[in-house]
């Protein structure tokens, strides 16, 4: 696909109307491509587990993460509400010795590895399914596609696509990098995978590794590579039900056009209808697919059943 960097408006209106899937699942619908991946999907990620062993696809949620205030993104600040201090000092009134502690949790919904919710982002006022955006999130949230409707089903076949090992130098691809079709093409071949309906499809480019070695910096928001505006195509093509990467923003920054901030978001949500994940720690699990030479796994990553939240964070777990 040749990318006119000076027209982002007709290259985006061109992508949303070849990869439109409104009225695909009828208009009520509120899963978009979460409806690819069905009960037989299922069965087959289960059938994928062998030795049992299980990785954690999520980055930490503490003080010390990424965000550094773009758009009031804060890092979750973590405060004690009982402590064993309290317990000891008697000062929680419960009988016969009784002690505990609590604790809470303030932060953005998409602050650290998290899923995009089908409300997350509009196209010229109009939201997933072609809905008007002004009445599907309002001030009381997103009253139609609410992210809660999606945490029964996130649950499958899982590929990983190393782009970074396979692409990359040092297992790394450098900010800037464009990930196309072609790449993602040969990237499974390389790693004898398939890729296609109803899949869960997670892309490591090694952003997040080179985080870990140097430090946050910009990573939130920040150059990174990522997918090309190109692969809009692929996305909707290969009929995969949700995809995640290692990186901010999941595609290229800078973005490819002149004046566009996320213009792939702006086809892949509204449009497409796709969950998208972001943030996610890809490390582990990619070494043991390295070394065993199995891509694909069962792997389970629910939102939180927030009602009408655009946005979840998320505990991915990997099952080989």
């Amino acid at each position: 696909m040749i990318l006119d960097r000076r027209d982002p408006e007709a290259a985006i209106a061109e992508a949303a109307k070849a990869c439109s899937n409104w009225g695909r699942w009828g208009e009520d619908d509120r899963l978009g491509t979460l409806n690819f991946l069905d009960a037989a999907k299922r069965r087959e990620g289960a059938a994928l587990v062998r030795r049992g062993v299980s990785f954690s696809l999520s980055q930490r949620f503490d003080m010390d993460g990424p965000q550094q205030g773009w758009r009031r993104r804060t890092n979750p600040v973590h405060t004690m509400l009982d402590t064993g201090a309290d317990a000891a000092l008697g000062n929680q009134g419960f009988p016969h010795g009784l002690g505990g502690a609590d604790d809470v949790i303030t932060m953005p919904l998409q602050c650290s590895t998290q899923w995009d919710g089908l409300g997350h982002i509009f196209d010229h006022g109009k939201a997933w399914n072609g809905r008007d955006a002004a009445r599907t999130v309002t001030s009381d949230g997103d009253l139609v596609t609410g992210i809660e409707h999606m945490a029964p089903y996130v649950a499958g076949r899982g590929v990983l696509l190393d782009v970074g090992r396979v692409i990359g130098e040092g297992g790394e691809l450098p900010d800037g990098f464009a990930i196309t079709e072609a790449h993602l093409a040969a990237t499974a071949e390389a790693h004898g995978v398939s890729v296609g309906r109803g899949d869960i499809v997670l892309v490591r480019t090694g952003r997040f590794t080179r985080a870990l070695r140097e430090g946050w910096g910009a990573y939130a928001g920040g150059p990174a590579p990522g997918l090309s505006f190109g692969t809009a195509g692929w996305l909707h093509r290969t009929e995969i039900a949700a995809i995640a990467t290692d990186t901010w923003g999941f595609e290229v920054r800078p973005n490819e056009f002149e004046r566009a901030f996320q213009p792939l978001h702006q086809v892949a949500i509204p449009h497409i209808g796709l969950l998208i994940g972001e943030m996610w720690d890809l490390e582990a699990l990619a070494a043991d697919c390295s070394a065993d030479g199995a891509y694909a796994f069962w792997l389970t990553a629910a939102p939180l059943p927030i009602t009408g939240a655009v946005g979840s964070p998320v505990s991915p777990l990997a099952v080989k």
